[in-house]
Formats: structure tokens, C-alpha cells, sequence
């Protein structure tokens, strides 16, 4: 190979660029259709169709991509299936974002040419994911690309909602929920951000309907009270055990309401005394339930008060509130205002303060598919979560369920298939409309985005059509990748759903990472201002950096602060690899490519060692890779190929390469090659561009290292012992360049070499392996030394190595009077800078009048002075002594 292949310095911008479209042009990413192999699938977690990916996909992606392209190298039927999510209340909420910047609303455009609007949004955003996906390297089998709004997916979450309702799992009804008052639509929990807001406890009087008195009451949302229809007290309350089952006058509406005993009022809190808002409070809700009473709406769907609210019909929550302060003030009800800092949930969406409203809704019966899942946990045939205490996650989630409101007020996704008889009312579930459609309404609301998300695994898979190919051939899939923060919103639904419709685990393993968070251990937002393009970062340090340092920063489970310095090191790490890969190429002069290993009869040492030590780390990054522990693996494999290969092996390779024998010079090219060979397909999983540049640019037998087998150990190269000698021979060199350090001593000045050796098997590994030695100590004589250990003298410098010692004549290494005249003069000079900080400190001035921080950096560095004057004093007195 001729050096001018490879650039002298690694480019990633020249590397990567055109490399991905001839993989996928030449479908490399598909599945290989080999029945005899075994299937390993990964469905990817559907990006939102609303912007650019982030860190936090790009971390998620990576990890996918390392496993399925591991596992294709391995001789498994891979198959990487991507898509894209609906993603119902973002994605509407940003279209109707850049519409009223125009100046128009949904309500102008009417539903459908809305949705056609939304239909534009998805394409754009859907070109801007696949080109980020480009950039990235992710091997995604594009032929079978999936949308959650597609025909069959729709299919797919008709069927599932018609089953339920048949089954009795699916019901409407009316509960508090999660309201948007900007989106008019209902909210998952996972939609709602909680916030700290200023915000005020306001105290107020119910009076008794007898006039005897009034009750004190405490609410942070004074314009609910138009909605009070009861105020609860503890039943075990002494304070209050005289005056439940009398009534108190509405302050402002007067209407009668009656005070109720409930176990659900903390008597710690407050007065021990809340008012009951069935409609506008969950708690609320259920204490209403139990003592019957009645549940009044005060709000429309913009959070503008109703026709219940009476004169302050038409106003603003917040106007309302205000309003409402000021007459209980007028009218001598208001006691105190208190103010606070308290929580309060905002929309993720819109940013507007959610509502907790009463509403009609389409809800799943939680509690029969939750123990599905907690009972299929407790078998051989569990999801498997990697670390394992996030099934915690999913247990103590799956315990304390919920019913699921599934029902949300957006024209953006998946309409629920139910329809309204005009006259009757009647309800038709279907998942088709009834034959005489124009008789029915169909309901207008469209399903929770998590909906369809929990089918993901099966429906991308051509499921509810059993016999459907990939089906059969691919789920239950391997792996599942994602974030431990949604778990129950996710990851548990797709459980349940898989395990009622299909009778399977979606999944054999969740692998949860943490989140990406910015260099001071914050949440990336974008109020922060602290988020980190991937994309800026590939255009700096390259995809392969990044996957690298992606790969690397942190424990499964763990999350991680972004650090500049650690994509640096990836860089240098990559560059690293380059340099080596293009000695080695520069070097190979007509060797070919082969699949048949060298054999060990023709190694010498170092080849031994290196084929050994590659076995042990073939063996190892396979093991931890199998354990999705990249972290470790990475670790391994940097170790290796840094400091392995390329500092030592590479080195010691050059002793034969520019030798004059011919026949060890073939073998040890051959060697080489082979090392490198099986290093790149190593790193390929997580550096898929250079590894390919390289390895096209090198010997090879196939079209791409992406189809190229796995490394595996051989047997042949096991060699304990010779692994042994090469690591004594390696202790030997660093020991004597760690003498050179300590005298100052250059590599250019040639030293008197001796190493003592207590073990006599040492000798002939001493004696056989002197030009390699050689070439890292720049030795003019060495000796192998027997017998008695030499005593310790003034006149040499020694360090302990196994089995031995090192040691150097100090004469050999400095030029004695001029190194005594350098220590001399630095002992001065650092004598003179410790009676410099004595006597600043000895000041009184300076001690009590300057910043503390100011006088403990004098301490700080009249310490390390004194330190290095006490060494290099010792320095001296051992030369002096030497010199005599």
C-alpha cells in the first residue's frame, strides 16, 4: 500500500463524507435473509416529528447502532427497524405556533386542511431526522421505515382500542385531568413540567349558616371557590368534632355548603380545615365521590369562567382570581394573604399553567393489564432491565396504577374510533363506521400519542397480521434502548400492551441510560440556553468521536455531564488509530489479505504477547458488550490499541521491519496486519467511519468491514508465559526511562544498562530480546546480573521491577559537576522564595488585613517550595556523596 492512501493527519469531514449512501445504497443495513442464522432486532425509539434530534437521542441512537451492527458482524440476521412518532400535542402545538404567526388559527383552516398543514411540518422535520441520522452512521433498514400515523400502524391501534372496549378495559367517563388551556386538550403526566411559582396562601372566612361564627380556610386558587360544594375536616379532629354535618355560606356566591368528615384532610396542615372542589381537584374529585356531592364546572375549555361562575362570567382565570381577592376583601371575608413559592405543573407544550378540570374522557381500565405485567415479571420470561433496579421503576409503577386517560382534544393523531348516534346518544365502538354513518357522529378527539407509541415493538412488525413475515421472524425484539425518565410512560405500556395483545414481552432486555446533561451537571433546556447540537459537534470532531466519547462517559443507568476535554480525547484517540493504521500500511509492502491467522511458529515475543493480549481483549470487550457495559469495553479496547499496539508492538516491530531479514520481515507484516484487521472490526461498532476508511484502504478480503466477521479468540494464541516475559521486559524499559526522568537525564545520552535477576529464566528472555530493549533505553552496554543482589550505593540510581532490578551508574547519566552546579543554584533559588513567603506570613499587616483566600495561596505555595527544596536538597547530597 502506498503511503499517499491516507492523509498525514486524520480528517473526519474527508472520511465520512459520501460514506454513509454508498452503505445504504449498497444495502448493507437490511436484515440478511440468512434463515439459518439467528434474528436479533432492535425497533428504534421514535424520534418526535417536531425538530432536530439532541444529545440525548444521539447518546440513544449510538448504543443501538454499537449492539446491531456487533451483532451483524457476529453472523446474526440483524434487522434495525427505524420510524418516527406522531407525536400528537407537540407536534400540533408547533404548527399552531408558526400559524398564528401568520395570523391564522386551526379553527380558520377547519380540520382538514389543518392536518394537511401538519402533513407538510412532518415531511420537513422528517428529511432534517434522516439526514441527522446520516450524519450520525446509524445502520437503519430505511425499507421498512414506520410512522405511528401510518395505515398499518393505524390499523394496528384500532384494533387494540376496539379489543379493550369489547373486553371491557376501555370506558368513558368523567375524571379530574390534566388540562391545557391554550391547546384545549387534556395532558399525560409526563406533558406536565412542575415549576416553582410565586403564588399566595389566601385565608379565608366560611361563615356558619347559624351566624354563631366561621371556619378558616386556605387555597392557592381563590376563583375555584365559585365551584366549593363542601369543606372537609378530619373525623378524628377534636377541633372540629362539634360543628360536622352543619353548613357554611359560600363567601361571594351564597350558596350552602356542608362541612364533612374525611380522612383524606392532613389535621397538621393549615387549619385542618380544606374546601372540597370536585371539579377542579383530583383529591377533591374522590372526596366527592364518597360523600356524593355534587361536582360543578367554573371553568370553559380557554380557562375563562362560566355561566357557573356568575358575575365573573367571561374573565380569565387569572382576571377571576384577582377579582375575586378583592371583593372577599370588600366584604370583610378575607383574613390574610400568605405569600409562597409552591409548584405548580405547566404545560411541556404550550408553557401555560395547567388546569386540573373535571372533563369526559376515554379512559383503560389499568389495574387487570398491570398485574398481566407483574405476574409475567416474576417468570423466566421478564423483561430483563439493564441495571436491573430500574424494574423497581416499573414494579412500584405497575402497583399504584391509575387508570390511563387516553382521550385528547387535538385534530393531530390517531381519531378515536367510537361514534355517537345523533338521536339516541348510543355508543358505537368499531373499526369501521356504522353502516349508516350519516346518523352517527364520530367522536372528535384524537388518542393519547402514548397509545400508539405502546404498540411500537409489534405493529412496526406488521402485527395485528400474526402471519405477517417479520412478525414471525423478529419479535419478541432483543433489545430496547432508551431513558430511565420514561420508564412508566413508555416502556411499561409497551409491556402491558405486548404482553395482552401478543402474549409476549415486547423486548428480552431494556438497556436505560441516564440523561446528557451540560458540563455543570445541569438539565440541558432550551430556557438554560445550555443544549448541544450534535450536529456542531460532528462538524468538529467527526460522528466517530462522538460515538466514542458517547460510548465511553458513563455507567449504564448513570447520567452523564457533557465535557469538551473528554470529545477531545476521542479525537486524539482516533487520530491516534490513524497514525498507527498508516504506519502499518506504509510498511505492508505486497502482503495480502488473508483469513487465515498467522501461524504462532514463526512469532517472536513480542508477537506472542500481542497475539495474546489480543485474544484477552477480544474475549473481554465481547463479554462486556454482551453485558451492554461499552463504558468497560470501551476502556479495554482503548488500553489495548493505544497503549498494546501502537506503543509498544507497533515499536518493537520496527527492530525487524528495518532489519535485513526478509523472511521475519514478511512474517512480521502479516502479523501487523492481522493485529490491525482485528482491532478496526473491534472499533467498528462504535467507530463506523474510520474503521471502514481504513480497512478499505488496507488488504481485506469482502466489500465492507460492517459484513466482516467478528474477532474471535483463538486458542493457538494463548500464551500465559510469553505474556509474562513481555510485560517483565516492559517493566524493565519504563523503570529505566523513570531513572532518566528522575536525573534529567536525555534519551540522546546513552546509558550503562544493568538488571539484576533473581529469577534465572529472566536471562535468556534478557539476552534474546536486547535489540528491542535497546530501542527504547538507548543503551551503549547491557548487562544481565545473577547471583547476589548488588548493594545500594550513592553511585547508581535503581528502581525494582519483578524478579529483579534495574540499575544505571549515576555517572552514566549526568555530567556530575554541571548537574551539581544546576541543583545548586535551583536550591538558592528556592531557598530564597521560602524566606520570601516566611516573611509575609511573619506580617502581622498582611495575616490580618488581606483576604483570607489571598493568604492561604502564600501558605499554599511556601508548602510546595519547602517541598521541592526538601527533594532536591536530598537530590544534592546524594551527588555530592557520588562525586567524592
Amino acid at each position: 500500500m502506498s503511503q499517499s492512501d491516507m492523509s498525514t493527519k486524520y480528517d473526519p469531514t474527508a472520511v465520512e463524507t459520501g460514506m454513509y449512501k454508498k452503505w445504504r445504497d449498497a444495502g448493507y443495513f437490511k436484515p440478511s435473509g440468512d434463515k439459518k442464522a439467528k434474528p436479533y432486532s432492535i425497533v428504534i425509539p421514535p424520534p418526535n416529528v417536531t425538530g432536530k434530534l439532541h444529545m440525548g437521542h444521539a447518546w440513544d441512537t449510538t448504543f443501538q447502532d454499537m449492539i446491531i451492527r456487533q451483532k451483524r458482524m457476529q453472523g446474526f440476521d440483524t434487522l434495525w427497524l427505524p420510524g418516527m412518532d406522531h407525536a400528537g400535542i407537540a407536534t400540533q402545538a408547533k404548527v399552531e405556533a408558526k400559524l398564528r404567526g401568520q395570523g391564522i388559527s386551526r379553527y380558520d383552516l377547519g380540520r382538514k386542511k389543518f392536518i394537511d398543514q401538519v402533513w407538510e411540518w412532518k415531511d420537513e422535520y422528517a428529511k432534517t431526522i434522516h439526514e441527522q441520522w446520516a450524519k450520525l452512521g446509524l445502520s437503519l433498514d430505511y425499507s421498512r421505515e414506520r410512522f405511528t400515523l401510518d395505515d398499518g400502524l393505524n390499523k394496528a391501534v384500532r384494533t387494540v382500542f376496539v379489543d379493550l372496549y369489547k373486553q371491557g378495559l376501555i370506558y368513558r367517563g368523567q375524571y379530574i385531568i390534566n388540562w391545557d388551556p391554550e391547546l384545549r386538550t387534556a395532558l399525560s403526566d409526563i406533558e406536565v413540567i412542575h415549576k416553582d411559582d410565586q403564588g399566595a396562601f389566601y385565608h379565608v372566612k366560611y361563615p356558619y349558616t347559624d351566624g354563631s361564627s366561621y371556619i378558616e380556610i386556605a387555597t392557592t386558587r381563590p376563583e375555584t371557590m365559585l365551584g366549593d360544594t363542601a369543606i372537609a375536616v378530619h373525623p378524628n379532629d377534636d377541633r372540629y368534632k362539634d360543628v360536622v354535618g352543619k353548613k357554611v355560606i359560600l363567601p361571594l356566591v351564597g350558596r350552602e355548603i356542608p362541612i364533612i368528615a374525611d380522612h383524606y384532610v392532613d389535621m397538621q396542615f393549615g387549619t385542618g380545615a380544606v374546601k372540597i372542589t370536585p371539579a377542579h381537584d383530583p383529591n377533591d374529585f374522590e372526596v366527592g365521590n364518597r360523600h356524593n356531592l355534587e361536582r360543578i364546572n367554573i371553568m370553559n375549555d380557554d380557562a375563562t369562567i362560566n355561566e357557573n361562575g356568575g358575575k365573573y362570567q367571561g374573565l380569565d382565570r387569572f382576571e377571576a382570581r384577582k377579582a375575586i381577592v378583592a371583593d372577599l376583601k370588600k366584604e370583610g371575608y378575607l383574613l390574610s394573604i400568605e405569600p409562597i413559592v409552591h409548584s405548580v405543573g405547566h404545560s411541556e407544550r404550550s408553557g401555560v399553567q395547567v388546569e386540573p378540570r373535571l372533563s369526559t374522557q376515554w379512559f383503560v381500565k389499568m389495574k387487570p393489564l398491570a398485574e398481566q405485567v407483574l405476574a409475567q415479571q416474576k417468570t423466566d420470561q421478564k423483561v430483563h432491565f439493564v441495571p436491573d433496579r430500574f424494574e423497581h421503576n416499573l414494579i412500584n409503577w405497575m402497583e399504584n396504577i391509575h387508570d390511563w386517560v387516553i382521550s385528547r382534544q387535538l385534530w393531530w393523531g390517531h381519531r378515536i374510533p367510537a361514534w355517537y348516534q345523533k338521536d339516541t346518544g348510543e355508543i358505537y365502538v368499531g373499526m369501521e363506521p356504522p353502516k349508516d354513518a350519516e346518523n352517527w357522529t364520530q367522536d372528535p378527539d384524537v388518542l393519547d400519542t402514548w397509545f400508539s407509541s405502546a404498540l411500537w415493538p409489534f405493529s412496526t412488525l406488521g402485527w395485528p397480521n400474526t402471519d405477517a413475515p417479520d412478525y414471525k421472524r423478529y419479535f419478541p425484539t432483543n433489545t430496547l434502548v432508551t431513558g430511565y425518565d420514561i420508564i412508566p410512560f413508555w416502556v411499561a405500556r409497551m409491556i402491558f400492551q405486548s404482553e395482552h395483545f401478543t402474549g409476549k414481552r415486547p423486548f428480552e432486555f431494556a438497556l436505560i441510560h441516564g440523561l446528557m446533561r451540560d458540563s455543570q451537571g445541569r438539565k440541558m433546556s432550551k430556557s438554560l440556553g445550555n443544549g448541544i447540537d450534535p450536529m456542531d459537534i460532528i462538524q468538529k470532531y467527526g460522528a466517530d468521536a462522538l460515538r466514542w466519547y458517547l460510548s465511553t462517559s458513563s455507567t449504564p443507568g448513570q447520567d452523564a455531564n457533557f465535557s469538551e476535554q473528554k470529545l477531545e480525547a476521542a479525537w486524539n484517540f482516533i487520530n491516534k488509530i490513524w497514525n498507527i493504521s498508516r504506519f502499518v500500511l506504509m510498511n505492508l509492502a505486497d502482503t495480502p489479505a488473508s483469513d487465515t491467522p498467522p501461524d504462532p511458529a514463526t512469532f517472536d515475543l513480542a508477537d506472542r504477547w500481542i497475539f495474546h493480549e489480543l485474544n484477552e481483549t477480544i474475549t473481554k470487550v465481547t463479554r462486556l458488550s454482551e453485558r451492554f457495559e461499552f463504558g468497560e469495553a470501551g476502556r479495554a479496547l482503548y488500553n489495548f490499541t493505544w497503549n498494546d499496539f501502537a506503543d509498544w508492538y507497533v515499536e518493537m516491530s520496527k527492530e525487524v521491519l528495518y532489519g535485513t531479514d526478509e523472511a521475519k520481515k514478511a512474517a512480521k507484516r502479516k502479523n501487523l496486519l492481522w493485529v490491525l484487521d482485528m482491532t478496526l472490526r473491534m472499533l467498528h461498532p462504535t467507530m463506523p467511519f474510520v474503521t471502514e476508511k481504513i480497512w478499505q484502504t488496507m488488504p481485506h478480503i469482502g466489500d465492507t468491514i460492517m459484513l466482516a466477521k467478528y474477532p474471535v479468540a483463538h486458542e493457538e494464541f494463548a500464551d500465559a508465559p510469553a505474556a509474562a516475559d513481555m510485560n517483565w521486559i516492559i517493566a524493565v524499559v519504563r523503570a529505566t526511562r523513570n531513572i532518566r526522568s528522575q536525573a534529567n537525564a536525555p534519551m540522546s545520552k546513552q546509558i550503562h544498562l544493568q538488571v539484576f535477576m533473581a529469577d534465572a529464566h529472566l536471562v535468556p528472555v534478557f539476552d534474546h530480546n536486547k535489540p528491542f530493549i535497546q530501542r527504547f533505553v538507548n543503551a551503549s552496554r547491557m548487562d544481565a546480573l545473577t547471583g547476589e543482589q548488588p548493594e545500594a550505593s550513592a553511585k547508581m540510581m535503581t528502581a525494582v521491577v519483578p524478579g529483579g532490578e534495574v540499575i544505571v551508574p549515576l555517572n552514566e547519566l549526568v555530567d556530575m559537576q554541571a548537574e551539581l552546579d544546576r541543583l545548586t543554584k535551583e536550591q538558592t533559588r528556592l531557598q530564597t522564595e521560602v524566606q520570601r513567603a516566611d516573611k509575609k506570613l511573619a506580617n502581622k499587616g498582611f495575616t490580618d488585613k488581606a483576604p483570607a483566600a489571598v493568604v492561604a495561596e502564600v501558605e499554599k505555595k511556601r508548602a510546595a517550595y519547602q517541598e521541592q527544596l526538601t527533594t532536591l536538597t536530598s537530590r544534592l547530597a546524594d551527588l555530592q556523596d557520588s562525586a567524592q
